[in-house]
């Protein structure tokens, strides 16, 4: 019988984009075809924390048109320092600060604005510059300083532990629940349990309603042993022939995999897979009868993380963080140590998808310790703009990419090899972890395995594996970085 195809994964909104960042060793000059600015105004208004701060810009053309533009700025006091910067080319020297324009926000027209930011660092005092200038020209229309009166909510969002990491020696185990144990969210990492932060890189299952066949002894056996992953990611939709339909029998197909992982030494996160409808609150009944169970069936395993709504789409950042605020008491009262995964506005892209970004989340945090955002991407259709608000928010928040495809958006079309490895190399760098979409056999672009790999017995090896599954299995397998010390 004909499986039903998998649906569309989102609709891609290519709006509040952002660009790719590099921060120089030295200061970027004017390019050579940038005119100067006759008037400009800037206004520039942080959100500090002790020891760091969030900068945001706004650049507004009052004079001719400019077809590339370099933006300077001194800080007022010589301990303040830019560190990750999005929408523009950052450089200090000194105190001097240069932000370059990107290709996309080059050309400004007369009474047009762009904006730009940065996550920053100061050591005694925090004042705000009050002299910029627009392509060498100072900016005297409304320069406008602000800082709020009071310190907003410092990034970590989970405090750091209060008790000291354990001194024994790492267990004698080697796979990665064996050395790292209960794991739990320290600052804005995802750390082990000597209290260091540790990437976990894995695959995700398709609907298990669907593709249960590719999740045998054999199928997962191969993804511990010949891909070495870490994470076992167990899709459970909820709706399209899923939960709702058998919540008994599909709560025990669960429980299985995690069993499953835990013998094999894999973490297992439990994806509560909503998609549509989009709003999380109209299974919020069935969410917390369904974690109730699980948490307290797991609750004495280690390798168990929860992620308690997969694509929330056609939602404010309210509601999901109210949904959230209900679940996560249900799970805490069985399992009060283990690491709970929330959601994010646009299908889990931290609201970009919906012209939004990070921001939302960061002013307006979930109220529970040891939690973690999701992040989605689609590589071919999520780029750089995608993958600077993701280094941006990496600053300040926990993040956790559940699920992501080498392909587009909708789970198919080619592999896009250089934006696959882009964004893998950027988590890598950041140890942000991540389950790849899908350990399956399903006949499009973003399975890992050659259709009907799964009617047959052999999983190991490249020679079962579509272009998608040789890329990941060979970014996986790659030795991994689990500090005991």
């Amino acid at each position: 019988m004909k499986l039903p195809p998998r649906p569309s994964r989102r609709t891609l909104v290519m709006a509040g984009a952002v660009a790719a960042l590099t921060v120089a060793a030295s200061a970027a000059v004017p390019a050579a075809d940038a005119q100067a600015a006759t008037g400009c105004a800037v206004t520039y208004t942080t959100s500090s924390w002790s020891g760091g701060f969030t900068a945001n810009i706004t650049i507004k053309n009052l004079g001719d048109a400019v077809d590339g533009w370099t933006l300077g700025f001194a800080f007022p006091d010589a301990g303040q320092r830019v560190g990750q910067g999005w929408s523009a080319t950052w450089s200090q020297a000194g105190t001097a600060v240069t932000a370059r324009s990107v290709s996309w926000n080059g050309a400004l027209a007369t009474g047009a604005s762009t904006a730009i930011g940065f996550n920053g660092t100061w050591s005694a005092a925090n004042p705000a510059p009050t002299a910029f200038t627009l392509n060498g020209t100072a900016c005297t229309g409304a320069t406008t300083p602000t800082t709020p009166p009071a310190p907003t909510t410092p990034p970590p969002t989970t405090p750091p532990p209060t008790t000291p990491p354990p001194t024994t020696p790492p267990p004698g185990g080697q796979t990665p629940v064996a050395i790292n144990g209960q794991l739990r969210v320290c600052g804005i990492n995802l750390c082990n349990q000597y209290g260091r932060p540790i990437q976990l890189r894995g695959m995700s299952t398709h609907g298990i309603q669907w593709f249960a066949r590719c999740y045998n002894d054999a199928s997962l056996d191969a993804l511990a042993d010949d891909w070495r992953a870490d994470l076992l990611r167990i899709a459970m939709y909820v709706q399209e022939d899923g939960y709702e339909t058998d919540p008994a029998g599909f709560t025990n197909r669960v429980n299985a995999l995690v069993d499953e992982a835990e013998q094999r030494g894999m973490y297992a996160l439990i994806d509560f897979h909503t998609l549509t409808p989009g709003d999380p609150m109209h299974n919020l009944d069935r969410a917390k009868t369904f974690f109730a169970a699980v948490s307290a069936r797991n609750a004495a395993k280690k390798n168990v993380i929860y992620e308690i709504a997969n694509e929330p789409n056609g939602v404010s950042w309210a509601t999901i963080k109210s949904y959230a605020e209900q679940v996560i008491p249900v799970i805490r009262a069985n399992d009060p140590d283990a690491v709970v995964v929330v959601g994010t506005r646009g299908w889990s892209s931290l609201g970009v998808s919906d012209g939004s970004n990070a921001n939302e989340i960061i002013n307006n945090p979930v109220n529970a310790t040891n939690v973690m955002y999701t992040f989605h991407f689609y590589a071919a259709s999520h780029r750089d703009n995608y993958r600077a608000e993701v280094e941006r928010a990496a600053a300040r928040l926990p993040l956790f990419v559940t699920e992501f495809g080498t392909v587009d958006y909708t789970g198919d079309g080619g592999v896009d090899v250089a934006s696959s490895n882009a964004w893998l190399d950027l988590l890598d760098r950041l140890k942000i972890s991540y389950a790849n979409w899908t350990y399956s056999d399903k006949a499009e672009g973003s399975a890992a395995l050659r259709p009907g790999t799964c009617a047959g017995s052999t999983y190991t090896g490249p020679g079962v594996l579509t272009e998608s599954g040789a890329l990941m299995r060979d970014r996986i397998r790659t030795p991994d970085n689990f500090p005991t010390a």
